[in-house]
């Protein structure tokens, strides 16, 4: 049996994958770890999937293969842009680099984490006012609404030579049988 959210976890990770991406970034995380194992357990032979310790490594790493002519995506919380903003806007935006980050958000309905919400509720603010484009998906979206625009984003970022992001909101209160 299959919960409308993990239905979304497999969508993300088809569409990632049918990217045919060189390099997938991920900073561990248990919120986000369906997504995580599904990339490494589905990847081909030709994308490398690798935890990396901070996500401003993770725009380092994954940042670099533009240059050589690759494009490589990362997952990571929220959260975690506090740490990759500077090396967001001192390297992928200034040198006009297409990365994908999907992003699980932290903070929201069902945030159990009281401090989270200091970071990420303004994250979307703090991207858009970094020039960086921002794409939300929550429980109002369907299973293929997060496939299509986890795809469209990956084709948005390669279009425009710059970082993309998608806020993905995995909170569902119609989904009881799963946790994000």
């Amino acid at each position: 049996m299959s919960t409308t959210t993990q239905q979304r976890h497999k969508n993300v990770v088809e569409a990632v994958l049918g990217m045919d991406p060189d390099a997938v970034a991920y900073v561990p995380s248990n919120s986000i770890a369906a997504i995580i194992n599904g990339l490494i357990d589905n990847a081909g032979p030709d994308t490398r999937v690798f935890p990396v310790s901070r996500e401003e490594e993770a725009v380092g790493v994954i940042g670099a293969l533009p240059l050589a002519g690759k494009f490589g995506v990362i997952v990571m919380q929220d959260n975690g842009f506090g740490n990759a903003l500077t090396a967001l806007t001192t390297f992928a935006t200034s040198y006009h680099l297409p990365v994908l980050i999907l992003a699980n958000t932290r903070g929201g309905l069902g945030e159990y984490n009281s401090m989270i919400h200091s970071i990420s509720a303004p994250v979307p603010d703090m991207l858009r006012a970094a020039n960086i484009p921002v794409f939300g998906l929550d429980r109002r979206n369907s299973p293929e609404d997060w496939q299509a625009t986890v795809t469209e984003a990956g084709k948005h970022a390669r279009m425009t030579y710059r970082p993309v992001v998608v806020l993905m909101e995995f909170f569902d209160f119609n989904d009881k049988e799963s946790r994000a």
